[in-house]
């Protein structure tokens, strides 16, 4: 019995402290609402691509696209000013994963592939070309916001991500590089002969670009919102010029929030 009675007191005692910790917990969200501040969770998917901008003439044709699965899990803080509170600053930490896998039709692409015995060799690639990415990054969002509406915000600022694993992969088929240049030593790959590329270490750690976005309160704590971001400094390193374009990573977030 005395025990059970000691057990029972422990298990009280944990009861009550968690049910202080809880309140103290909502009065500092009641306390940071008062002085203008919000905070919320996002989850949302990320749907786009890292693309030139616009199509060089040597991409022909898309002839397919899978966006496959991109998450973005994002803490935001907001700041509202003045007595209306109209307009706002927003502060974010965010993982998140920029996919894609695209198949494409090019003509005097320039390639660098791996050959039959391992050894590299650069040219131009004519016929279809796999490219798979698969980047996670962490990425800080700063936004200013404007309420055009009690339960609609938009959103326009900049984003810094840092690159924490990164993949630019893929393979060439159907078709024949042209080593050195146009008119060099032709070796052909068709049917089930393929030669595989792989660019990431060339893909930049540090990205930069603009964002907007609009958020819209559904109900009282739940919020959907959409965010476009557009990279600006271009996804691999100044000095990589197998691929003589620049290629942008442009994604559209789309998800939901919970505001506290």
């Amino acid at each position: 019995m005395k025990r059970h009675i000691i057990i029972a007191a422990i298990l009280a005692a944990f009861s009550f402290t968690g049910m202080l910790a809880q309140q103290n917990r909502t009065q500092a969200i009641a306390n940071a609402a008062l002085k203008g501040w919000e905070m919320e969770l996002r989850l949302g998917y990320n749907l786009g691509g890292t693309s030139p901008l616009p199509l060089p003439e040597e991409i022909r044709s898309i002839d397919s696209y899978n966006p496959t699965l991109g998450l973005a899990l994002e803490a935001n803080f907001t700041k509202w000013f003045g007595s209306e509170g109209r307009w706002g600053l927003v502060l974010g930490a965010k993982l998140e994963n920029k996919n894609m896998e695209t198949k494409a039709t090019v003509k005097n692409y320039s390639m660098e592939i791996f050959g039959d015995n391992g050894e590299r060799v650069a040219g131009n690639w004519t016929g279809g070309v796999q490219t798979s990415v698969k980047n996670a990054f962490l990425t800080f969002p700063v936004t200013a916001a404007y309420r055009v509406h009690p339960r609609t915000s938009l959103k326009f600022g900049v984003f810094l991500s840092y690159l924490m694993s990164g993949k630019f992969d893929g393979y060439v088929y159907d078709g024949y590089l042209r080593q050195g240049d146009p008119t060099g030593l032709k070796a052909v790959y068709e049917g089930d002969n393929r030669a595989s590329y792989d660019f990431s270490d060339n893909l930049r750690r540090f990205q930069w670009g603009l964002q907007i976005g609009a958020d819209w309160m559904a109900l009282n704590h739940l919020k959907v919102f959409g965010d476009l971001s557009w990279g600006l400094n271009g996804a691999f390193k100044s000095d990589f010029h197998t691929i003589t374009f620049s290629m942008y990573p442009i994604y559209l977030t789309a998800g939901a929030a919970y505001l506290f």
